[in-house]
């Protein structure tokens, strides 16, 4: 069964021919290798390009580095990348005459070298590249300085609810009950049953991310990683901070832990994809609070694998997966704080901060979004609305419930819509 992801198919396609290497970037399993080597290649057969003017290789593909005389097995014995020379050899051996050529690489930061590699075909009008890759590092150092501005990177998501809700045999509700649950990464969501949905996802965990991490950054106290996992699972959409973390370690763990080695920690599983973090903006100062921050998953199945499904709380489970709707729509998405002033019963002063879930922005766009699981009577409504009517200006404000409520307007401008058409229909917010 083919899950489509039209949305990335796509951006591919506007990017085709632009002189630019394109990176497709996300955690490992999300369907970057798919999207590339399959729904991408058969789009560019079915526009007629040959064959042999495609060139794939995957670097983590057994078969494909004995191809140019390389041991997966070595590899990994030696501690070493894919020797250029032996890959450059097999794509000059295909290159046949100068019309376009399709190159499709699978995790190219196994490639020794692999800027100057790449860098040298930019320099050939004949090619048109494409890469994956599953770490943030490798992108956000490495291709930012050697390709200054020559890579156009693509950011992939395991499945939106709409893209999970193509293969998904059941109604939207129990749809949205099972994404919470188990997620969006496509081999977790093609399993049949439960049980196996769940032993899938943790086997994820255990043999290929935290195996991943702590080889790729040569981490010594795996342990205290999967402490740290632990922690933030059990608090997503929570403020916290370093500080914060290193007081819970002590006080439950008994461990000395520093600041400074939490911080590692979380750039760690941010470059890897698994977290991100929601910084705090000041609306009406117009600045950003360095922390506390908000930690989200970027799927929510591998988040409850990581506590055994034990401790699900719709609430936040659906705050994180409004926050991964919006960076999948390609928004810059903040914490907002709302400062104000106001008189409390014994007509005292009192300076209060009012928080907005989120602070959405892309291009000339804005958006500022509360997430409501339920909004049961008035003076839940009022206590949701109320920081967004605080807010001075006349960008769009919204609450998402997952109340089955008609999208309308308060006599305030508020919008209000159920969390289904919001994760079901793109355009809903610009109604």
């Amino acid at each position: 069964m083919e899950i489509k992801r039209d949305a990335y198919l796509s951006a591919l396609i506007s990017r085709k021919g632009n002189g630019l290497i394109k990176i497709i970037t996300g955690i490992r399993r999300c369907g970057k290798s798919y999207l590339l080597n399959t729904i991408f290649y058969n789009h560019l057969i079915s526009e007629g390009i040959r064959e042999d003017h495609i060139i794939r290789f995957a670097f983590d593909s057994a078969d494909d580095l004995e191809s140019i005389g390389e041991s997966l097995i070595q590899l990994e014995k030696e501690g070493r990348k894919v020797d250029p020379e032996k890959f450059l050899a097999h794509v000059r051996a295909q290159i046949k005459d100068k019309s376009m050529y399709y190159l499709l690489l699978d995790e190219v930061q196994l490639l020794d070298c692999f800027e100057s590699v790449l860098n040298g075909y930019l320099r050939k009008e004949y090619m048109d590249v494409y890469v994956t890759g599953s770490n943030a590092k490798f992108l956000s150092s490495d291709i930012i300085t050697e390709f200054a501005g020559r890579g156009d990177e693509i950011r992939m998501y395991p499945l939106s609810f709409s893209e999970f809700m193509t293969v998904y045999p059941g109604d939207k509700y129990e749809g949205l009950t099972q994404y919470m649950m188990y997620g969006g990464i496509p081999p977790v969501v093609l399993r049949q049953n439960e049980d196996d949905k769940a032993r899938t996802l943790q086997n994820l965990f255990g043999e290929i991310y935290i195996r991943d991490i702590v080889k790729r950054n040569k981490l010594k106290k795996q342990g205290e990683l999967e402490d740290l996992l632990n922690i933030l699972s059990s608090a997503i959409g929570s403020l916290t901070n370093p500080e914060k973390l290193k007081n819970t370690f002590r006080s439950v763990k008994n461990s000395k832990i520093t600041t400074v080695t939490i911080n590692k920690y979380l750039k760690c599983l941010e470059d890897a994809f698994l977290i991100e973090s929601a910084q705090r903006y000041d609306i009406k100062g117009k600045a950003y609070i360095e922390t506390p921050k908000k930690y989200y998953f970027s799927d929510l199945g591998l988040r409850n694998a990581r506590i055994n499904f034990r401790q699900f709380e719709q609430t936040h489970a659906m705050e994180n997966v409004i926050y991964n709707e919006l960076k999948m729509r390609g928004f810059n998405v903040d914490v907002g704080v709302v400062p104000i002033a106001e008189r409390n019963e014994a007509g005292k002063v009192v300076r209060k901060q009012l928080e907005v879930d989120f602070v959405c922005n892309l291009g000339s766009k804005r958006y500022y979004i509360q997430s409501a699981y339920s909004l049961p009577a008035a003076e839940k409504q009022e206590q949701e609305a109320r920081p967004l009517r605080k807010i001075d200006d006349s960008f769009k404000k919204i609450i998402v419930t997952k109340d089955i409520v008609p999208t309308a307007y308060d006599e305030n401008g508020v919008l209000t819509m159920n969390i289904y058409d919001f994760l079901l229909n793109r355009t809903a917010i610009e109604m």
